[in-house]
């Protein structure tokens, strides 16, 4: 008897919450990756111009500097449960306020970047809440396999939903939108059902202290610094690759689908490395 429960207890299937948090990552993931490719390919179909190509980025990354320090602190001082389902609440709002706007052919650019810009504010809140909470939701012994597990399920959206995206657009942006809202929707229910099994950790009282306690940790450690300016100038220079709507539209005229399908590609070479 004590062999089989034990042998329950190692298995992630088990483990009622953990499944519930990896429905809802990998549905918010998956949604999120359709995202990235409908919302470029229709901004420069109404304008043309890569510069708004250019703010849909500029609107997702200004969210996440100005709120990296407050979204951590956040997480720590409040129910984190509560923040990611907000957020994604939020998040689902605007795609399908987006996926309106398509149907009735009242898609603006503004529009259209103040939700994308929406949608970035939500995420940066979301974020380290999410990544924080499965510490809580498996025993410390099979916590290795549930980490495992979840990157599994963020690595397959990256190099899979983008493709999905793409061929979904054949049948219009609206059509991207409401499978990305109907992902959404599952992960917020999945997150609702969400139950602690281990005690989360001990809020301390809010202070500048905890406040900047990440920097201070950074700046004691020139490792993880070097890491993380690595990681940003990465990133910065491969934004380029949100021009890929020009290249695939003028030069190689192809679709959306093409764009997925080389996202999805590049990713997946990438990560074969």
């Amino acid at each position: 008897m004590s062999s089989t429960a034990s042998d329950r207890s190692s298995s992630l299937l088990h483990h009622r919450s953990f499944v519930a948090f990896w429905l809802a990552r990998t549905c918010s993931s998956f949604g999120f990756q359709m995202l990235s490719i409908v919302v470029g390919w229709q901004i420069y179909s109404l304008t043309g111009r890569a510069l708004d190509l250019g703010l849909i980025g500029l609107a997702q990354f200004l969210p996440s500097v100005a709120l990296a320090l407050y979204a951590g602190h956040a997480a720590d001082q409040y129910d984190r449960r509560r923040i990611v389902l907000f957020g994604q609440l939020a998040e689902w709002i605007a795609i399908i306020l987006l996926a309106v706007l398509a149907y009735t052919a009242r898609a603006d650019e503004w529009v259209i970047l103040g939700l994308v810009f929406v949608i970035s504010i939500a995420r940066a809140m979301e974020t380290p809440a999410l990544q924080s909470m499965l510490p809580a939701l498996v025993p410390p012994p099979i916590l290795t396999r549930a980490m495992a597990a979840n990157a599994a399920a963020g690595e397959a959206a990256m190099m899979v939903g983008p493709a999905l995206g793409g061929f979904l657009y054949v049948a219009g942006p609206a059509t991207v939108y409401a499978a990305a809202g109907g992902l959404y929707l599952l992960a917020i229910i999945m997150v609702a059902q969400l139950r602690y099994e281990q005690a989360p950790p001990r809020r301390v009282p809010a202070s500048f202290a905890t406040l900047f306690a990440g920097i201070k940790f950074i700046r004691a450690r020139p490792d993880v610094l070097g890491v993380i300016s690595l990681d940003l100038f990465a990133v910065l220079l491969g934004g380029a690759t949100a021009l890929l709507p020009i290249f695939a539209k003028d030069i190689l005229h192809t679709g959306p689908w093409g764009i997925g399908i080389y996202t999805s590609g590049r990713r997946l070479k990438s990560n074969s490395r």
